[in-house]
């Protein structure tokens, strides 16, 4: 990762950063900053130089994290490299854990107990889409970066079409798909407005549909009276008739119904963000840190960024977002050390620094509540705002939101049935 020379400038200003450790850690880091913390391997799948530069300055004030080493692993072959050396003792002492990932991965770590760090204090540090790290026996990991969704928008393709701004609510995005989508004279789609329909080449369609779901006032997982974990997705809207994920679930494919009048994509076309990329999608729903991966796949791109629509019909605005968190592995040879360190890192200034690095917003409520020069304040909003949900298996959920949606797409089954049947799944899924 090439740093910008803002970000060089910047970090340049941390050569006498002071790390004295989160307060909430104070009894159990100490107050002391000798070298007692020894070796500490951190494996994760963020870029490697922002952590050695954040790491390189931090140690020079606090030699706890002199020994600390981070090294990047390929996101394909992740999880099963962690898990085959976590087995063989191999492992690294700390990894960045995602949080939906946290119940699949909850025998891999040592929590941080509620003696160390209290939920009211970790919900006070923390933002709120770093929720699912809370477990009955503590802290699962401790949150560095939030890496929310963010609406990026071609400038020309709108401004051609007569727009200026992007749609700022979801009720206006028909009229909208209806102005900018264009197609051939046989109905094919030559640009599309949006990549709303489908889940095999849409970049991202599950935190989508579990946007477009919370957004509706509706709940994928939850906690019953007794804190298992049960499936959410027939909960009925509070004071209402309407059932938040039918309506989320009607609104998504809608785009990618040939009869309706706001068609604007099938399952023929490239991916979503490869589309984006050649110009011809006017909107892609994406992470904020595909920005500069975006200006380097095509330079010559005109695009912007905005907040990603709400709905008119709530009062709360609602985002999605990935939390990157650290967590201690079971096989750590040093877990008290390991301990030391993620509470270090999540200090509000080692937090800054690394976020500024990585070019993604903090996960501390304290660094997004300052204000400095060259800050992400579209990315900073919007992970403000950010919701997620215990997933209790990745993999297995993709396949379930697969199967909601393409069995309403190719109509083999109604609106009702497909979420009848992917909420039966996710209690197969769940255990129940």
């Amino acid at each position: 990762m090439k740093l910008s020379v803002f970000q060089v400038i910047l970090l340049a200003s941390f050569g006498a950063l002071a790390i004295s450790g989160m307060l909430i850690f104070a009894l159990f880091v100490g107050g002391g900053k000798g070298n007692t913390v020894g070796p500490i391997t951190i494996w994760g799948t963020l870029e490697p130089n922002a952590f050695a530069i954040v790491l390189r300055q931090a140690s020079e004030n606090d030699p706890r994290l002199s020994q600390v080493t981070y090294v990047q692993k390929d996101p394909a072959t992740y999880q099963q490299g962690l898990t085959e050396a976590l087995a063989s003792g191999q492992g690294p002492d700390l990894f960045l854990l995602k949080q939906d990932q946290t119940v699949r991965d909850t025998g891999k770590v040592i929590p941080v107990p509620y003696s160390f760090l209290s939920e009211a204090q970790f919900r006070d540090t923390f933002v709120e889409a770093a929720n699912p790290y809370l477990i009955p026996d503590g802290v699962l990991a401790i949150p560095l970066v939030v890496d929310p969704l963010v609406l990026y928008w071609n400038r020309d393709i709108l401004a051609g079409a007569g727009f200026a701004k992007p749609p700022q609510y979801w009720e206006d995005l028909s009229t909208f798909a209806q102005v900018v989508t264009k197609k051939d004279e046989s109905g094919g789609i030559v640009r599309s407005a949006i990549s709303f329909g489908e889940y095999a080449n849409v970049d991202h369609a599950k935190d989508i549909m579990s946007l477009l779901i919370h957004q509706a006032g509706g709940l994928i997982t939850q906690q019953d009276n007794t804190g298992r974990l049960v499936p959410a997705l027939m909960l009925r809207t509070a004071g209402s008739a309407s059932q938040a994920t039918e309506s989320a679930l009607r609104f998504y494919t809608e785009f990618a119904d040939p009869s309706k009048a706001h068609y604007s994509w099938n399952r023929s076309l490239p991916n979503s963000r490869a589309e984006f990329v050649a110009g011809d999608l006017a909107l892609y729903l994406g992470y904020a840190s595909e920005a500069t991966s975006l200006s380097r796949a095509n330079p010559n791109l005109n695009f912007g960024a905005t907040s990603t629509p709400q709905s008119r019909a709530t009062s709360r605005f609602t985002n999605a977002a990935r939390i990157y968190a650290l967590a201690v592995t079971r096989t750590s040879r040093n877990p008290s050390g390991a301990m030391t360190v993620a509470a270090l890192m999540a200090d509000t200034a080692f937090s800054r620094a690394l976020s500024i690095a990585l070019g993604i917003p903090s996960a501390n409520r304290n660094v997004l509540a300052e204000t400095f020069e060259g800050e992400n304040v579209l990315a900073e909003g919007q992970a403000l705002i950010a919701r997620s949900w215990v997933d209790p298996d990745p993999q297995k959920t993709n396949a379930m939101f697969r199967g909601m949606i393409e069995s309403v797409t190719t109509g083999s089954a109604r609106i009702t049935e497909a979420v009848g049947r992917a909420n039966q799944e996710l209690a197969q899924i769940i255990g129940q």
